[in-house]
């Protein structure tokens, strides 16, 4: 059951209409009344068959105005690099014994993890821990590389993986509803490229069959591709 306040805000959104992403950001910011700043989110219906490998669509791009949430950030390096690590920015920076420390307790206090490959053979272990949390790192998303301090600057500058759910959809925040329109914009003009820049080359069909836009307590308005 939606509230009233929603139901309110539907009624001025024409749900067989397919806005242009400038008009449809002014239309959810002109309409916001929660209390608080909420996010933007960019939802995409692919054209593939998300239970087979090879169709699976995942990628990163740096927002260029930012990521809406600051991610913890932890580096998987021996010794020799830990400096390095610490000096690019990286929350918390660890080796064998972070490793060790996962695997007893289970727990990852990170948001995104990022490794040297001299670390990937002792990180094996906890495989099991990160892969079903989506940490492990991995050099498709570049998160497993020897310039451990550029991967870094580029996840504090506002890069962000995606990878679409079980339903075949990707869906991520692009904003605050306080941001000004061109920021928003931008971020996700820059999304939709590197989604469709992703495609398998297995899917023949049209790749980007839907996208919409939402902010947290607002209705979804299609956007016009």
């Amino acid at each position: 059951m939606y509230s009233k306040r929603y139901q309110k805000i539907k009624k001025q959104v024409d749900s067989s209409k397919s806005y242009n992403l400038g008009e449809a950001i002014d239309l959810i910011k002109s309409l916001k009344s929660a209390k608080f700043d909420e996010t933007i989110d960019i939802h995409i219906k692919l054209g593939i068959n998300p239970s087979k490998t090879e169709q699976q669509a995942k990628g990163s791009v740096i927002l260029p105005n930012g990521a809406v949430k600051t991610k913890k950030i932890v580096a998987f390096v021996s010794e020799k690099h830990v400096q390095e690590a610490k000096d690019a920015g990286a929350d918390l920076v660890g080796g064998e014994e972070l490793i060790k420390e996962i695997k007893e307790t289970g727990k990852c206090n990170f948001d995104v993890a990022v490794a040297h490959p001299d670390m990937m053979r002792s990180l094996a272990q906890v495989a099991k821990v990160l892969g079903p949390k989506g940490l492990m790192p991995t050099p498709k998303l570049g998160t497993i590389t020897e310039d451990i301090s550029k991967i870094i600057g580029e996840l504090k500058k506002g890069k962000v993986a995606f990878k679409n759910d079980a339903g075949g959809n990707v869906h991520q925040a692009m904003g605050k509803v306080s941001w000004n329109k061109e920021k928003i914009q931008g971020n996700m003009e820059a999304f939709l490229t590197a989604v469709r820049k992703s495609k398998p080359a297995g899917v023949k069909s049209n790749f980007i069959k839907s996208v919409s836009i939402a902010s947290t307590m607002g209705p979804g308005l299609k956007i016009s591709i």
